[in-house]
């Protein structure tokens, strides 16, 4: 049974992909207040580990974070349905299937890439899962793994997981190479954004979102013209003026009217309650290392992030009103283009 019919394509249309150690919910928060209509996903999450162990710690989200969707990982049908089960209540928009991550801990766990492999359990994974939740359930695949990187064997992954109730599939254009470390994998095999546009004219009813070493906004609109979305890791995530410009150039919104400093000035209270809740300061602020990638300052910037004191919610206000301070000084570095966070 496909889910496709209860979905909004405009969803996909921009999307964050799932990066371990980097889209955790601090990034997100962060992520939502620089753009309303991007889709967010956590880091991959165990199924395995999400079932037997401290599930509100795996599952914490901030309801300004919607629409996220739930990256899992694992391979028992079972397992994955639970673990389906228990995003779903803890409400998230999405349930997605990790098939393309080519880490040794995840082939030790017999997911993630190597899946690949076995169209039919990765079928299996997706009824089971769709049975369970009344959510969207996606697939996020590469285009093979080592010498299995035929278009016929993508082709039958691709009518097995639609034809067991795959709302989206997400595809990184490049295969997976199993002795590889992840960095690896993400510049070693070549692109291939045309087997992913072939996957989309064989399979016109399934809508299918592109990842993989996209870096513009540019490139963005290009894509869009040959499938429903994009999706970008690392250039969103070390570009915060990029996500930033998303909804005015990809959803025809608003542009953002916050500078970096007011940006900024607004995350106090979540800095505050972070800090309450036993959460080191270093683990929120390390994601704003990106607000002036490319930008004159972004050294010095950066710098400050790396060295500024205080762990105690007392300090936050100061430290807030210092690093406001130092965003509108770098502001007035020489610089051609605009130096806020709106769309140009």
């Amino acid at each position: 049974m496909s889910n496709t019919s209860s979905i909004t394509l405009g969803d996909w249309r921009f999307c964050v992909a799932p990066m371990m150690q980097y889209t955790d919910r601090h990034y997100r928060y962060l992520a939502r207040r620089l753009s309303a209509h991007a889709r967010l996903y956590t880091e991959m999450v165990v199924a395995s580990a999400l079932v037997r162990g401290d599930a509100r710690h795996l599952l914490a989200w901030d309801v300004s974070e919607h629409p996220v969707a739930l990256q899992l990982g694992g391979s028992d049908p079972r397992e994955l349905a639970l673990a389906a089960r228990m995003g779903e209540d803890s409400g998230y928009a999405e349930i997605n299937l990790n098939v393309g991550c080519p880490s040794d801990r995840v082939q030790a766990g017999r997911f993630g890439a190597c899946l690949i492999a076995e169209p039919g359990l990765v079928a299996d994974c997706v009824a089971a899962m769709r049975a369970a939740v009344q959510i969207p359930v996606t697939v996020k695949a590469r285009l093979g793994v080592d010498a299995l990187d035929s278009q016929p064997h993508l082709e039958n992954l691709v009518a097995q997981v639609a034809a067991a109730g795959c709302a989206v599939l997400i595809l990184h254009a490049r295969k997976a190479l199993l002795n590889f470390s992840p960095r690896a994998n993400r510049e070693i095999p070549p692109l291939q954004y045309e087997r992913v546009y072939a996957i989309k004219q064989a399979f016109p009813a399934l809508p299918v979102v592109i990842n993989g070493g996209i870096k513009s906004l540019v490139e963005c609109q290009r894509h869009l013209a040959e499938v429903e979305g994009v999706m970008l890791g690392r250039a969103a995530y070390d570009d915060l003026g990029l996500l930033a410009s998303v909804d005015a150039a990809l959803f025809g919104a608003d542009a953002a009217s916050l500078s970096e400093a007011e940006l900024v000035e607004g995350l106090q209270e979540y800095l505050i309650r972070g800090l309450s809740e036993g959460v080191p300061l270093k683990h929120m602020t390390k994601h704003w290392a990106g607000l002036r990638q490319g930008r004159p300052g972004a050294r010095a910037w950066r710098r400050w992030l790396s060295t500024h004191p205080g762990e105690d919610a007392g300090d936050i206000p100061g430290l807030v009103a210092e690093a406001a301070r130092l965003l509108r000084s770098l502001d007035s570095l020489p610089y051609p283009e605009e130096q806020s966070l709106r769309a140009s």
